[in-house]
């Protein structure tokens, strides 16, 4: 490994040994002889992209964002675990998006700069370069606009774009980094907004996970799962449970929004959802519907962090429709949701096979030290 050494403008540490950016694309990427990293999976043999249904084993993925250079992806890895990226220097992306809690939190709903609490629970990014929805309202449509939300929400990472700039362009580290990682710009230019959104954007779309039990059960190795988990596949599949027709593989989302009725914490008034952003009232206590990847290590569960387990989740789609409305509030719950009375054996088959979603193949290392000399703690 090669190691530059630079002076750093940050006091807790005078000097960084912070190394050369890699030039090798993450697992699951194939580098191109332009230097951009395309994402390569067995699930590019099937034509069949599902997008409505229950999605087949034989289903493609949709698009994702890819083309990102390998040293843009490894600039976001450092900017992501770095907590020079909020007001104060105390909180990192990685602060709501640990990858030993499956790029969640662990928490109802998050904590961020001088302890504010947040609305809404973290949601995973495995896979997130898939999505063409995001927050769980969907008000982002793309990873760079979305990225703007918590880093200069005062509630979450509490900076500003003044403020940011003026850190990262005072952090000789970076001013190196970033000139490797975007070599095509002015020798003299300094780091700008758009570089920034674009490593970070680079990172959280280089978040793969396609290598579970149930994709090795899906490409043709039956022996993958057991007879529970197959018993809970076909729950999940069938007409009954409905669960794929919202939660549709392979990405286990369909992209859409859905009001399902969930609960609020106690006291809590009715999370409108996407009915602020879209201005239309009809998605009243909307949310995105999620992806089910690595749904096993995200607990707790729902917009809203209610649900402390899995088996507790799934309970709450088979205990009736509307069950949990608060009195006085007429939504229009998703189609969806109905009666389905799955017995208790059934619902415990279900977290079976939702367990199997689980792959942590590709998790990326933490850096040992972040280009800011700031301590890298989430």
């Amino acid at each position: 490994m090669v190691f530059i050494l630079y002076a750093s403008n940050v006091s807790s540490s005078p000097y960084v040994d912070v190394p050369l950016l890699n030039c090798n694309c993450p697992p699951g990427f194939k580098l191109t002889e332009d230097n951009t990293c395309i994402a390569r999976n067995l699930y590019d043999q099937y034509a069949v992209r599902n997008l409505a249904g229950v999605g087949g084993l034989k289903s493609a993925l949709p698009k994702i964002r890819d083309g990102f250079s390998p040293q843009e992806i490894d600039l976001g890895r450092y900017l992501f675990f770095d907590p020079v990226l909020s007001g104060d220097g105390t909180i990192s992306c990685a602060s709501c998006h640990d990858p030993k809690k499956g790029f969640s939190d662990g928490l109802a709903t998050s904590i961020g700069i001088d302890g504010h609490k947040a609305k809404r629970a973290a949601p995973t990014l495995w896979n997130v370069g898939y999505l063409k929805k995001l927050f769980w309202d969907g008000r982002s449509t793309n990873l760079e606009d979305q990225m703007e939300g918590p880093l200069f929400s005062e509630e979450e990472m509490g900076n500003t774009p003044e403020n940011l700039l003026s850190s990262l362009n005072g952090i000789e580290n970076y001013r190196k980094l970033f000139a490797e990682a975007f070599p095509d710009r002015n020798s003299n230019a300094k780091i700008s907004l758009d570089e920034i959104y674009t490593a970070i954007a680079a990172f959280e779309a280089s978040l793969i996970s396609l290598n579970s039990k149930y994709d090795q059960y899906a490409h043709g190795y039956h022996d993958a799962l057991n007879q529970k988990e197959i018993e809970g596949l076909n729950i999940f599949r069938s007409f009954v449970a409905r669960c794929a027709e919202c939660h549709t593989p392979p990405l286990f989302t369909n992209q859409q929004f859905a009001v399902i009725g969930t609960p609020e914490p106690d006291g809590l008034p009715l999370d409108p959802g996407a009915e602020v952003p879209f201005k239309d009232k009809s998605l009243r206590g909307a949310f995105k519907v999620p992806s089910l990847r690595n749904i096993e290590k995200t607990a707790p569960y729902m917009h809203s962090g209610r649900f402390k387990t899995l088996r507790e989740t799934v309970q709450f789609y088979t205990n009736g429709r509307g069950h949990a409305v608060p009195e006085g509030e007429d939504l229009l719950i998703h189609w969806h949701i109905w009666e389905p009375n799955l017995t208790d054996y059934e619902l415990d088959r279900l977290v079976d096979f939702l367990k199997t979603l689980t792959d942590e193949t590709f998790t990326p290392q933490v850096p040992d030290k972040v280009p800011s000399g700031l301590e890298i703690s989430f």
